[in-house]
């Protein structure tokens, strides 16, 4: 097989692996619309982090914008397997090569990864020199809606994408483990992008609210610009000193506030 037919059968790979990832990704989002802003919009109105609704033109905008960025990570997911092709990464086909226990091992491994990977690459995209010309165009969305959560650039769409062939040269992954850790993903960006609070009041309070980050966390980063930089964990934000000041007196509102009291106005 030549090079050629090499990197058709990787975009072929590349085009099915993409369409899994978009149904996933619109699947996601459209049914987090539907619960949130259609069918629960008044009775969860008092859980919304930032009140006012969002206008038609931002959720097209944001919705466009994702759909770029799927093209965008088709590109890399068919340079990724074009790379193993040539034996350039770590995937693997036979579960028994390093067992069960690797298979959940390694997809932990590539969350805690992810988590490090976005956390300093957001920090820096939000320098001043970076920002406009990388980072803005995610936060034109002040007011994240689930559309939100792949609505980048191209050159954030790369950077975003970039994570894929960072987990798959350096951790050994069978391709099961590859799409948990991508189904993950998918999921955890979509309810962090939902603009209303999930989890109850008390949550912050627990182990797992210090260490899960909530839609509150990321919808007072798009509000603010500043601070709350983390993905999934809340690890880096306590370490770096980066959590907004306000985010758990936000977070109190609008996980505790109540369809009578002054938080749901």
């Amino acid at each position: 097989m030549d090079a050629f037919d090499r990197l058709a059968r990787s975009a072929r790979a590349a085009a099915g692996v993409t369409l899994t990832d978009a149904t996933f990704y619109v699947v996601g989002a459209a049914a987090l619309w539907l619960v949130f802003y259609v069918l629960l919009r008044r009775p969860l109105g008092h859980r919304k982090v930032v009140p006012r609704a969002p206008s038609a033109r931002q959720v097209g905008r944001e919705a466009a914008h994702s759909l770029r960025s799927l093209l965008v990570f088709g590109l890399v997911t068919t340079g990724v397997i074009f790379a193993e092709f040539y034996g350039l990464t770590r995937l693997y086909g036979r579960i028994d090569t390093f067992g069960w226990a690797w298979l959940v091992a390694s997809f932990a491994l590539a969350v805690v990864l992810h988590d490090a990977y976005f956390y300093w690459t957001h920090r820096l995209m939000h320098h001043p020199r970076v920002f406009r010309l990388i980072h803005r165009t995610h936060h034109l969305s002040t007011n994240p809606t689930p559309w939100a959560a792949y609505a980048f650039s191209v050159p954030e769409a790369v950077v975003q994408a970039g994570i894929g062939p960072v987990v798959v040269c350096l951790i050994p992954m069978h391709g099961l483990a590859f799409l948990a850790f991508m189904t993950w993903q998918i999921v955890f960006n979509v309810f962090g992008h939902c603009g209303y609070e999930i989890y109850p009041r008390w949550f912050l309070r627990t182990w797992a609210g210090k260490l899960l980050n909530t839609p509150t966390h990321h919808a007072l980063h798009h509000e603010r610009f500043r601070g709350n930089y983390g993905l999934y964990f809340n690890v880096w934000d306590r370490l770096m000193g980066t959590n907004h000041p306000e985010y758990e007196a936000r977070f109190g509102r609008a996980a505790g506030g109540s369809p009578a009291s002054p938080a749901a106005s």
